[in-house]
């Protein structure tokens, strides 16, 4: 089984993402930074007040038409304003989404926020913004064994990477959350751009519940990423001994992040 963990930066870079996508081979694949816009397709402008970005008016939709084998699961974790080429404007649903292909059944879907609660912005800000979890129970059907996986997009923090209360509570519902998705499962995975540093006390927490990291201080950013600070992506695994490969490889570029690929 494939499991690969993007951020894909709202579709940024729409054109190398719909290519990869159109080839992709994941059994199932964790997006961040997913975008839906009601009624919209296109190209949308977003602001923030620290950037300005290009996205994809609605990435899910975008997503699930290359996809169209997998189910798609999205969760939004905040609303704010958007404009469209002719600077109208849209409201924005931004989150995370998990696409599952159909060959695999899905027996348990869970989701929680783990920073905040769901807020609709006039103003979007540019940290602090709420965050939630997600994740399922399937049956691999290849190996006729059980799978959880658990992804998110960790709190982000103008002050940078570092630990902090916020990030320690985060950590704890995420370690929750995990738990009662894998309850009775054969392998349990949590994944994600949690925004933390390589040694941050959450990997400590998630220890506890029986998780181990997988990518340590790789790099897990692209070209696209000018900042030094070169990690943010990670995953993890309740039984090493079932892992083939972990990795984050250079190319394709298809976001300021790379792919996290897990293969099972």
């Amino acid at each position: 089984m494939k499991i690969i963990s993007l951020n894909a930066w709202g579709g940024a870079m729409y054109e190398p993402l719909s290519d990869w996508l159109a080839q992709c081979d994941a059994d199932v694949l964790c997006l961040q930074e997913m975008t839906h816009t009601h009624g919209l397709s296109g190209w949308t402008g977003f602001a923030d007040g620290e950037r300005s970005l290009p996205q994809r008016a609605s990435l899910v939709d975008d997503v699930q038409r290359h996809l169209p084998d997998h189910r798609l699961f999205f969760v939004s974790c905040d609303s704010g304003p958007v404009v469209d080429a002719q600077q109208r404007p849209y409201r924005e649903e931004f989150g995370i989404a998990m696409c599952v292909h159909k060959r695999h059944p899905v027996v348990h879907v869970e989701s929680v926020f783990v920073h905040g609660e769901y807020q609709r912005h006039t103003v979007w800000p540019h940290s602090g913004r709420p965050r939630a979890a997600f994740g399922v129970r399937l049956i691999d059907a290849e190996r006729n064994r059980t799978i959880a996986i658990t992804h998110l997009h960790g709190l982000r923090d103008s002050a940078g990477k570092g630990d902090s209360p916020e990030r320690l509570a985060q950590a704890q519902r995420l370690a929750e959350l995990s738990q009662r998705v894998g309850q009775g499962a054969d392998l349990s995975v949590v994944c994600g751009d949690l925004n933390l540093l390589p040694d941050s006390e959450t990997f400590a927490v998630l220890k506890r519940v029986g998780l181990t990291d997988l990518i340590g201080t790789a790099d897990t950013r692209t070209s696209r990423y000018k900042k030094d600070v070169r990690h943010a992506n990670y995953m993890l695994v309740s039984d090493v001994s079932q892992v083939i490969r972990c990795h984050a490889p250079a190319e394709p570029e298809v976001s300021d992040h790379r792919l996290v690929i897990l293969d099972v």
